[in-house]
């Protein structure tokens, strides 16, 4: 059986690739910081669906927490066969309203952790010619808004260079660029999601299922849904200056800083 290590395993698009992971047979490493929800959710799994489900307790926020999860994904006797670097969040206000602190530790969970552990996570895969790595960024790194849309626009040039500079090897790398998920993502910044319109959320299950298809066929880009493919085709005919003042206005209305 193969093993699959998922980052901010506990809700929304996390604990839906863990859902969909066990239910193929996969076995897990759960990650995220609550060690009570991590040992509920492997149980549950556990049971379900009759796989290991090994928990780490990890703040990637952190250095220990990044730390604790390179040393699991080098472990040779234990390999991890398809990373999903999934751990996120989003800060509620404009650049300069939100503390510079809160705005570095984004770039660390968004961009050096996702950095450090794929780089932990390829390294033993090329040498055993084969896995996978999965990092969720967001549609948001498609149009210029603050540092959670750019901290994402990272994440999908990373992944698509390093790609690239792997191909031939068997490990795959992916960007998963999702749009509005029902997930504990806007609880969490404080943002109101009542005037989002319904068209727009996107279920995770079947979000991860479509993410999983892309990665089987070789994409280094996954935009999971019609509906966001082509409102991204529209972001790409729109000129930047205009693209910019919409999406700031949205933005405050919608998603994270």
């Amino acid at each position: 059986m193969t093993t699959a290590l998922i980052t901010g395993a506990t809700a929304g698009i996390g604990a839906a690739f863990a859902r969909r992971l066990a239910a193929d047979g996969h076995n897990l490493v759960l990650v995220a910081r609550d060690t009570e929800r991590l040992q509920e959710q492997a149980t549950e799994l556990h049971d379900r669906h009759g796989i290991e489900a090994e928990v780490l307790t990890a703040d990637l926020s952190r250095e220990d927490g990044i730390g604790a999860v390179e040393e699991r994904l080098a472990d040779h006797k234990h390999p991890v066969d398809l990373l999903v670097n999934n751990a996120g969040f989003g800060n509620k206000g404009r650049f300069l309203d939100v503390s510079m602190a809160d705005e570095l530790t984004m770039l660390k969970v968004h961009c050096e952790a996702v950095l450090r552990l794929t780089a932990a996570a390829a390294g033993p895969m090329r040498e055993r010619g084969r896995g996978g790595v999965v990092n969720v960024a967001s549609v948001a790194a498609f149009v210029p808004r603050g540092t959670y849309g750019a901290s994402k626009a990272w994440v999908v040039q990373f992944t698509q260079g390093a790609a690239r500079d792997l191909a031939g090897s068997g490990v795959r790398l992916m960007a998963l660029c999702p749009g509005f998920v029902r997930t504990e993502f806007h609880q969490r910044a404080g943002m109101g999601t009542n005037n989002i319109p319904g068209w727009m959320w996107l279920d995770a299950d079947k979000l991860v299922a479509s993410a999983l298809s892309d990665l089987a066929k070789g994409k280094s880009l996954s935009i999971p849904d019609p509906r966001y493919k082509a409102l991204m085709g529209v972001v790409k005919l729109t000129p930047r200056g205009l693209l910019g003042g919409l999406t700031s206005k949205t933005g405050r209305k919608y998603g994270p800083q």
